[in-house]
């Protein structure tokens, strides 16, 4: 990847900015069919519907374990069908849940019937967000170069976030309002917006070349995968339990503490939106574990809530360019014919960290207290800064 640098605040900057946000507006569209029904749903299964909280997790967690196992099926079909298609078919199984959630709501009297729906309905939307995140990934790369993947990558991921944070409070107004059956309407209505103005858009071509098999993906990708994890776990801990960790603390404000997070995070994408194209993916990745580790550490130390606080800030803000500074180094060791398969699985990695740190981090907190699980991932952190450390000095990056 070469070419010469941009001025930020130059209108072409400016521009570029636009062509992606208008690909990455439809991976925002996907994050916002989870983010509406996220709170609603596990009080809706357990509380309306009388489930546990077995079932009630059940129906939330199989939407992750949907959009983990299709990971690198939508990448491997963007590379054959363009990221186009992609996208369009991952926004039909967005669409496909909301369906189901209607049809779950007029079927509330057969409460078996009605869960089954439910549970169609969120491997349905597993599915439609792994196509239609890695395909606007790959859809906004085509239209701006790959020079510009680092780029694109981040706002991407400002999408995602910023769908989600929007997502949880406007699901809880409308189920308020008008219950499931309003909330998958909306659904159903913000996903064919999205179908119908992404239909008419340019498409890119896939790849002409022969795609490498999915076990010599992974064999390049790997390692950047792990890195990944790692820093993901500290994120996860922040997001999972700092609420706990307040709680143990005695302390008020743990909302206050998240928001601080997501800001740094957002933030820092938006401040330094070139970073990785003039510096490097592996030399930004390093600079941000450093960042992110400090802050786990401030959070296990704190003695007082405005220490958590900083805390938190500085882990946002660390692990926020984390992804796509890796993203980027991933990439560029596949083919280019193998790019949508080297995001995807990469990612993959991203989504399986979230899955274990969970219940990791819960059974440790069981036995050790809350704040031990800030050090053990702020070591995990830096076990990750030490390994990048080494990679880039063998010289696996060429940027």
């Amino acid at each position: 990847m070469s070419g010469q640098p941009e001025t930020e605040a130059s209108p072409s900057a400016f521009r570029l900015n636009q062509r992606i946000l208008s690909i990455v507006v439809f991976n925002f569209a996907s994050y916002l069919t989870i983010g509406l029904p996220l709170a609603v749903l596990p009080g809706y299964v357990h509380d309306v519907m009388g489930y546990s909280a077995f079932w009630a997790g059940l129906v939330i967690s199989l939407q992750y374990l949907s959009t983990l196992l299709s990971r690198p099926h939508a990448g491997r079909y963007a590379d054959l069908w363009g990221p186009k298609k992609v996208v369009i078919f991952g926004l039909f199984g967005c669409l496909l849940s909301g369906i189901c959630y209607a049809l779950a709501a007029l079927s509330a009297a057969w409460p078996l019937i009605s869960l089954t729906l439910l549970c169609i309905g969120r491997l349905a939307l597993g599915i439609g967000q792994s196509f239609a995140g890695t395909g606007s990934t790959l859809w906004g790369v085509g239209v701006v170069g790959s020079l510009h993947i680092g780029r694109v990558i981040s706002w991407n991921g400002i999408c995602t976030y910023g769908a989600m944070a929007l997502g949880a409070p406007l699901g809880a107004l409308i189920y308020h309002l008008g219950g499931i059956l309003l909330l998958a309407v909306v659904i159903m209505l913000i996903v064919i917006i999205a179908i119908v103005l992404a239909l008419p858009r340019p498409s890119v071509k896939g790849s002409k070349g022969k795609p490498l098999p999915f076990r010599a993906v992974l064999g390049k990708i790997w390692p950047f995968g792990l890195l990944l994890a790692m820093a993901s776990a500290g994120f996860g801990v922040i997001a999972t339990f700092i609420t706990l960790f307040y709680q143990a603390k005695g302390w008020p404000g743990a909302a206050f503490s998240l928001t601080l997070f997501s800001l740094a995070f957002v933030g820092t994408r938006l401040l330094f939106p070139n970073s990785i194209n003039r510096y490097g993916g592996l030399r930004v990745a390093i600079v941000c574990f450093g960042v992110e580790a400090l802050g786990l550490f401030i959070v296990w130390l704190s003695f007082s809530p405005w220490l958590a606080n900083l805390g938190a800030l500085l882990t946002g803000a660390g692990f926020s360019l984390v992804f796509p500074a890796l993203g980027v180094a991933a990439v560029k060791a596949v083919p280019q014919q193998n790019q949508g398969s080297a995001l995807a699985t990469f990612t993959a990695f991203m989504d399986l960290s979230l899955g274990i740190t969970g219940p990791v981090a819960g059974f440790i907190m069981s036995y050790a207290g809350v704040p031990v699980i800030y050090l053990l991932s702020a070591l995990l952190v830096c076990l990750a800064l030490l390994l990048t450390w080494r990679m880039r000095n063998r010289n696996v990056e060429t940027i």
